[in-house]
């Protein structure tokens, strides 16, 4: 199955639509959903090299777009469930403590985190809980996802065809190699957090 998913992406890098179905998966992963946009972003890069800088630039975008739904949801959801979750764990007196530190360290958070595999969502939904400045975040957003998904864009390019030997050569190895450091990263993500 792994391999037919695989297949499927070096596939559609060649049509049209992928890069609506990326873009999609980079806007949805900011925001809420669990998937990273590298599942589509590497092995179209891989397929085609000359557009890894075209498929990374869309990857940013989505991704920064993305992550103003996940803002919105921090911020929006905390005055009706976020409130009353607090109440109920007696964090009530923490909250203030809690966007004070993150109104001084935020910009640090996102970039740190946006350049890592620890899922953006949590970064996103974190800044609008927080009531982070929303130009900051935009800014902050736009340097950390397009240097994660430029360092991708260049290592493809560059050094495409050796990665894509070793990736089709051990698919399984890599896939539950990124698995895993997703789970980290989410696991670490909540810990910090």
């Amino acid at each position: 199955m792994l391999k037919r998913i695989y297949d499927w992406c070096i596939d559609a890098a060649h049509k049209p639509y992928a890069l609506w179905i990326m873009g999609a998966v980079a806007f949805a992963e900011s925001s809420f959903f669990p998937v990273p946009p590298d599942v589509m972003l590497i092995p179209m890069s891989l397929a085609r090299p000359q557009r890894a800088w075209v498929y990374a630039a869309i990857c940013t975008a989505t991704s920064v777009l993305g992550g103003l739904l996940g803002y919105a949801i921090g911020a929006l959801l905390f005055d009706s469930v976020g409130h009353w979750l607090i109440q109920v764990y007696g964090l009530g007196d923490k909250v203030d403590a809690f966007r004070a530190s993150y109104a001084q360290w935020g910009a640090i958070i996102i970039l740190l985190k946006g350049l890592t595999p620890i899922p953006y969502k949590l970064v996103t939904i974190t800044s609008g809980f927080a009531g982070y400045n929303l130009a900051l975040f935009v800014l902050c957003s736009i340097v950390a996802r397009g240097g994660r998904f430029f360092i991708v864009a260049i290592l493809l390019n560059r050094y495409g065809d050796w990665i894509r030997e070793r990736i089709e050569r051990h698919l399984g190895l890599w896939v539950a190699l990124g698995a895993a450091v997703l789970v980290l990263g989410f696991v670490v993500a909540i810990k910090l957090i």
